[in-house]
Formats: structure tokens, sequence, C-alpha cells
């Protein structure tokens, strides 16, 4: 509320947004304006505690507008629960580790990391600073995992600055005092802490399994990592042979498999195959004997109907081998190219020669040239290819079509195999209200629709390892069913550089000794940790002594977890699996979810797609609270397309509640006191702080909802109602009557009303206009206006009466602007005459605010007449005199 006095009002001469990042952030800074006081949450009820599961973004580059747009509208959240008097626990973290940063790392410095290689203390990079291009593999320098690593380390943390920096430039309250990395020593020992629980608790296990492969990368990829891309092809229709010599003909788009057909497979009520099934037929070239089987996942309106059962060309041939119970016959290796082993299955037969001659060690690409050609010399290419665009599945990082090799991986339960878990994780989602709601169907689909558990080891150099040796036995070869497991009060552990308990270094990779898994986690499965990371989850070891169980326990499951709707499939889900097994129940009450920023051809922006902006040069020309207001326009989970103008409209704003606050603030004398509400008696204030006290319940009623948007538009709605009419109209009795003077009361109720709603709508603006409402706030209060009281309608009522006489005497103003303007005549014209016309309680509205009106319009003579609607008629102008 307003103070009873008026303190020092110091207001600059020429208010403005710029510097005021530099100025504000400062003093946060040195303030630690944002930061948790756990000794008071401690002593609060949990519902006064408002903790975020903040994202941490991949620190690999540069932000660009996503990140802008999510985590503002998160800040904007979390800045109204701190002024309505919770505690806010919002920390930041930095996703270091995996993909991103291993690619970014080599294209930097131009290198690519070699796990046979040693490590070399000496060892410079070739380049250092290639941005913006991808250095060939070919060109990259080998490097052992220690010196890759060093690298990796070493341009995380160069970028987590350059993050820092943009995050605090963007205004977002995050206790910089609560940061984590999630390759830090704690967050390894969490994750690796998990994983042992879950290995235990039978959640976790390893196997030997067809997965998807990234060639490039050379490292296992998960489902929820997918990308379907189109890629050309081309449809081959090839003759197998039937006993009695005839052919039954299938349609392929990769013929290069032909080597690794299992079975033909149509479906089971196609009439044109049912013949068939149960009989046996032999592969073109190969003269390989393979079964011809039913299912009902064969498409019979699709090619021939009838498809080729390879292990494996896609996830399809993976259900139907897993289902069908069919050999594995694998030919592509994990580097992309065909076994340089002779199968099997191949020997003796016709096509040994085709094969060692033709396939051996090629590319796929080069494979099925020289299997097209083959087909095309024996006769068993009927036609010729016919060129297609077909959905290839691509790692959402990669270059090239994943194939999928057999390999052995660790993996979490998910519910991809197990209906009574996914039910389960179904009903978790049930306990987490989203915001919007329909993001939940997201959720349940993703859940419903998978085929598999959570692949979570990758075939890299720079992450969480697994906690994890194997026995050798005395050939050397390696006992996976019985892996030796770290202690958890040894986390976290480098089980290639750390030897298991009973064993020594000399024992490494010797017969009878052990040997490392040198695999990492996937990132997803330490950032699916981040409430335990952040929040002080115990671990045994407590290696940077962060741990905090009574904090964890306080504020777990936390309030909101804001993110992007494209992460529910990965980041949230892994995130529920995580705390469901952990700890039986969800991990934050509230999940938020925010749209894409949209490029101008309507493509989601990313860094990975080359279509991404930085904000640095956005929140330089134009102000962050500019930016800050163009992000929270946009409603939430709504998908926003890049708009200048937005931006424009927003450094209006923010300018304008400078303008109108120096204006609000400088009324009377110097020096001469403002008094509270109880000063405000005139209708027409009592009227704008009725409308006042309307905005703050629906603000607050929105802001409750998760609906930063709504409160900001019914806020920006009435701060133009409030400069554009109401301060015009009340101008002049504000400062005492220029040409007229006034009633020493009615300027005082003006000066206080102006005061009041300025003291509200500063915090109503807050969340938003982060900079501007603190540089304002200064002028004449003391502290921040972040850690005052949110308004409430009870600190207005006193003072309000019936909103509908502003909006009267502000349609009465109107209409003689209007006037004017048909006239082409300026606003300093004066008015000898004008009738306002309508209802008779409009009319009386508009006689209670007469006075303002008139000092305001420049109308000298005015009359009143009935009418059914409200209008304005014959107004007589009078030219203002000329300027001298």
């Amino acid at each position: 509320m307003t103070d009873a006095s008026t303190p020092a009002i110091q207001v600059p001469d020429k208010p403005t947004v710029d510097g005021l990042e530099d100025k504000w952030g400062q003093v946060w800074r040195e303030q630690d304006t944002y930061a948790f006081d756990r000794e008071r949450a401690m002593q609060l009820p949990r519902e006064q505690i408002f903790a975020v599961d903040t994202p941490p973004p991949t620190a690999s580059g540069a932000l660009h507008l996503g990140h802008v747009f999510g985590y503002t509208q998160a800040d904007c959240l979390a800045r109204y629960h701190r002024m309505t008097g919770k505690e806010v626990f919002y920390p930041i973290g930095w996703d270091d580790n995996g993909l991103p940063t291993e690619r970014r790392v080599q294209n930097y410095y131009g290198v690519r990391g070699d796990a046979t290689l040693p490590y070399d203390p000496d060892f410079t990079p070739p380049t250092e600073g290639a941005e913006g291009k991808s250095v060939k593999a070919a060109d990259q320098k080998p490097v052992g995992r220690a010196n890759f690593i060093e690298l990796c380390e070493k341009l995380t943390a160069i970028d987590e600055v350059a993050f820092e920096d943009t995050f605090r430039r963007l205004g977002l309250s995050i206790d910089w005092n609560v940061q984590y990395r999630t390759i830090d020593d704690r967050s390894r020992a969490v994750a690796q802490q998990a994983f042992l629980r879950n290995l235990a608790r039978g959640e976790a296990y390893q196997a030997e399994a067809p997965g998807l492969w990234d060639v490039t990368f050379q490292t296992a990829v998960a489902q929820a990592e997918l990308e379907a891309r189109d890629y050309p092809g081309a449809f081959h229709k090839v003759s197998f042979h039937k006993p009695d010599g005839s052919t039954v003909e299938i349609e392929t788009t990769r013929p290069e498999l032909i080597p690794a057909v299992v079975a033909l497979i149509a479906h089971p009520d196609d009439e044109r195959y049912q013949p068939l099934f149960g009989s046996t037929v032999t592969s073109p070239l190969f003269g390989v004997e393979i079964p011809v089987l039913a299912h009902p996942a064969a498409e019979p309106d699709k090619g021939a109907g009838i498809a080729m059962c390879c292990t494996f060309g896609d996830l399809t041939d993976v259900q139907w081998w897993r289902e069908l119970q069919l050999p594995i016959r694998s030919i592509i290796t994990r580097n992309g190219r065909i076994t340089g082993d002779l199968p099997e299955w191949i020997a003796g037969g016709p096509g040994e020669q085709l094969y060692t001659e033709e396939l051996a060690t090629k590319t796929v690409h080069s494979a099925r040239e020289a299997i097209v050609a083959a087909l095309r010399e024996s006769g068993n290419l009927v036609g010729e290819p016919v060129k297609t665009q077909r959905k290839a599945n691509f790692f959402e990082k990669g270059d090239k079509p994943l194939e999928i090799v057999t390999s052995r991986q660790w993996y979490i339960r998910n519910g991809g195999r197990s209906e009574q878990l996914r039910d389960d994780l179904v009903a978790r989602g049930q306990e987490i209200d989203f915001h919007p709601t329909f993001m939940r169907s997201r959720y349940t689909n993703w859940i419903t629709g998978l085929n598999g558990d959570w692949l979570i080891s990758r075939q890299r150099f720079f992450g969480v390892q697994f906690p994890v040796w194997y026995r050798l036995d005395e050939q050397g070869e390696v006992v996976h069913d019985d892996p030796l497991l770290a202690d958890e009060s040894r986390l976290p552990v480098d089980p290639t550089s750390e030897v298991p308990d009973g064993y020594t270094e000399e024992q490494r990779d010797q017969p009878g000794g052990f040997t490392a898994d040198t695999d990492i986690m996937d990132t997803w499965a330490t950032s699916s940790l981040s409430p335990q990371i952040a929040a002080g989850w115990p671990v045994a070891a407590d290696p940077l002594g962060k741990n905090d169980p009574e904090l964890f326990a306080k504020i777990f499951p936390m309030n909101m977890r804001p993110q992007g709707h494209d992460i529910i499939r990965t980041w949230l889900f892994a995130t529920v699996v995580r705390a469901h097994y952990e700890h039986g129940s969800v991990p934050w009450t509230d999940a938020y979810i925010n749209g894409w920023i949209l490029d101008p051809d309507r493509k989601k922006m990313s860094k990975s797609k080359g279509n991404a902006t930085t904000p640095s040069d956005m929140l330089e020309a134009n102000g962050t609270d500019a930016v800050r207001y163009w992000a929270a326009i946009a409603r939430p989970g709504t998908d926003t397309v890049d708009d200048p103008q937005q931006i424009k409209i927003g450094r209006r704003l923010a300018m304008k509640l400078l303008n109108a606050s120096k204006f609000a603030l400088t009324m009377g004398t110097e020096g001469e006191p403002v008094g509270g509400v109880e000063a405000i008696t005139e209708p027409l204030d009592r009227a704008m702080i009725a409308g006042l006290a309307q905005v703050v319940e629906q603000a607050t009623r929105a802001y409750e909802a998760w609906d930063y948007a709504r409160a900001l538009d019914v806020t920006e709605t009435f701060f133009w109602t409030f400069c554009d009419d109401y301060i015009e109209l009340v101008k002049d009795r504000a400062y005492g009557g220029r040409d007229n003077p006034v009633a020493p009361e009615a300027a005082a109720s003006a000066r206080a009303a102006l005061r009041l709603a300025l003291d509200v709508q500063l915090r109503l603006l807050a969340p938003v206009l982060c900079y501007s409402a603190e540089e304002v706030w200064s002028w004449f209060k003391q502290g921040s206006v972040h850690k005052a009281a949110w308004p409430s309608v009870d600190e207005l009522s006193s003072a309000a009466g019936d909103s509908a006489v502003l909006d009267a005497v502000g349609a009465a103003l109107a209409g003689v602007r209007k006037a004017k303007s048909d006239a082409k005549l300026g606003m300093r014209a004066e008015v000898s005459s004008i009738t306002f016309a309508g209802p008779d309680e409009t009319l009386e509205r508009v006689r209670s605010g007469e006075a303002d009106l008139r000092a305001a319009g420049k109308v000298t003579g005015l009359a009143y007449a009935d009418a059914d609607a409200f209008e304005v008629r014959d107004a007589q102008l009078i030219p203002p005199p000329p300027k001298n």
C-alpha cells in the first residue's frame, strides 16, 4: 500500500530503459535478492514453499531464443509466487555431458576421442574456436579418452559462463548460490547411486539385444531420441523362389539386407498368401531357405503385401523377430559396414563369392548397388527400381539413418514391456497437473506407444560412468552375468581408472582379473534426477558436501517442472520413472509446458537444425523487458513465431511505465505529503481504483491458474486505459488546477489515487517488466519490488467506487478527441459547445467527472440529452491560437 507520507522521491530527468540491466543486475547480485532462505523455509508450512525443478540447459555453444522464451515464462511464475510471500527454491543446473558437448568439442578443437590412445599431458588441440564449421572426421586428430574429457571440461566451463551472463541479463530470478553441473562429482554420485538401487531392485538390467545405432556417433540411441525424416530411396521388386519353381515377389527399399532375411511375412487375413503360410521359399542370389509366416503387423495394402523380415532393417523387424522367435542373421556392424566375416548361413551356398568379393566390409550404400546389380543380372529384379521418399529413423542430432545392430546395453524398465508398469506410470501422470491440461495426453500417448525399455547406456566418452566392472575368466573372456558393483560409499567412481574391491590395478584386463564397463549413461539418465541433485537427496559419500536430507524431505516432491513439450517423452517421463522407483511418488505436483519459437517458415528453432538465433543482439537492441514481454504474451504451451513487432510493443510499454510513473510521482509541491486510501474521495478516482481492484483479482486468478499471459493481458489493458484516459482526465486536477484552481481535497484525491495505482501496477507488472518495475520502485520505495507483497483487493476496496464512471467519462473524452480529429484540429483546440447523449445512468456518471472532462478536453460549453446509447453530438470547436 501507499505510505502515509511521501518519502524522498528521486526521479531522473529523462527516464530510459537503456542500462537498467547492468544497474539492477549488479544490485541483485550484491544483495542476493533472489537467494533461497533455507532457515525460513524449514519453519514454514510446505504450502508456503515454491520449489522449481529448473531445466538444466545443454551447455554447448550459445543460448537461443527458445531458451529466452521458456525460461522467461517460468520466471514470471516463480516471481509471482515469491511476491505472495512464499520462499522460492529456484536452482540452476548445466547439462554439460553427452553427445551435444562431444560434437561441439570435436568441431571446436578439431579432435575425436580414441579409447585406445594413452593420456598425453602435453597435448595441444589442432584448432580452437572453429565455430559454425563441421570438421570432417578425417581431419580430426585422434586423442585419448582422458585428453578428450579434459577438452570437454574446459569448453563446457567456458560455455557455462556465457550462459550465466545471458541468463542474468534476462533477469531470471534464479538463486545463483544453488548451481550444479550434470558432470560434477555430486551429480555423478547421485546418478550412480540411483542406478545401483535400480539394479538391486531389478528395475535396471543388461541385455544383448537389437537396438538402434548411430554409425556416425558410434553409439546406441534410445526410442525417445528418434526423429523420423524423409530419406530418398527406391522400391525394388525382387523374386523369392518357391519349391515348385514359381516365385513370390516382394518390394523392398533395402535390397542390401537380402543376405540377412529370416522370413517373409504377410497379414494372416491376406488371401493371396494364406496358402504359403507354413511353407518355405529360398532367397535370391543366396539360396537360403526361409519360412513364410503370418503376423498382424504386416500391411496388405503396402507394396506387394508381403515383406522381408531381416535382422534388422527397422523396428518392425525387431517386433517380428521377437514375437515369432526368429533367428538372428545380422550383417551390419557398428561402423555401418557389412561384416567382413562370412556368415555361416551363406557359406557354401550360391552367394558365397558374391558376399566375399562384393559385399564384405562395404558401406551400406555400396552393398546396395552390388546387390541390385547382381539381382538384375540373375533375373531376380523385376523391372527397374522406382524412386521414392521413405521414412527413416535418425538420431535427433545425427545426419545418417540409424541402423539396428545387436549389442549389450543397459536398460531401465519403463513400461515398454510391462503392462502393469505402463499403467502405473500413466497413473503417475494423473497425479501431476499439466499446464495446459491437454499436454497430459502427450505424456500418456508416449507411454502407451512404447515398444521397449529405456536404453540408458551410450558408447561415448564424456558422461557419467556406470559404477561397474566385470570379471574375466581364465581365457580372458568377460563374465557379464555377475558384474562387480561399486559400493555406494565410494561414489562417484570411474571404473576405467579405479579398481573394484578385492582387485589391484595389475589385474586390469588380464585373464582371471577384471575389466571396466567403459560405457557412459545417457545424459537423460542424469538429468532425470535433477530434483534429487538440486534439492540435496543424500548420497553416501557426499563428495561436494551438498547432502541436505532435511531440505529434500521438506521440498520433494517439488512444485513446478517447466519445460518444452518436445521433451515430455524424454526429460519429463524419465524424471517420473526415477521418482516412481526411488521415492514412490511423482517428482513435482505441476508441469508447466512452454511452446516452441518458430522461424519465419513456422519451423521449430533449434541449434541442431541451424535456424536458431541467439538472444544477445535482441536483448542489447531492445532491452530485456521488451524481450520478456514478447515471451510472456504467449499462452502456455503455444508455439510462437519470432516477431520483432511484439518486442517493440514491449519496449514501448516499458518506456511508458517509466514516463507515466514520473508524472504520477511529481504531482504537487515537492515534499508535500501524499495521503493514503483515505484521501481518495473523488468519483473518478474511486472508479479507477475499482477497476484496478478488478484487475488485481483477475491477474491473481490467472497466475494461480499458471496463466501469466492472461495476467499480463488484463494488467496491460488497464495500464493503457490508466495512461490514456485516467491520467489525461485528472492531470489538471492533480496539478491543483493550473487555470481554474480546484479544492485541495480534490487535488489530494487525484495524487493519492495516482500514487496508489502506480504502487499496485508496478507490482502487477514486476514479474514481466522486472527491470523497469524495479527502477520505478526505487524512485519512491525502499527495498526491491520483487520482495514486495503481491497486491490484494483488500488494500483497494475501501477506496473503490463505481468502475463504470471511468468507462463513461473515458468514452466522453474519446468523443471529444474524435471531434477534434475529424475537424483536423489539434487536441489544444477549445470545444465551445458539445452534447453528450445517452441513458440517464450513463450521463449521471459523466456528470460526476465533468470537471475533469472539461479540463482534459478544453470543453467550455456542454449539454446533455437522452438517447438509447451513448453518443457525442454537435461539437463546436475553436482552433487554438498559433504558437509564438
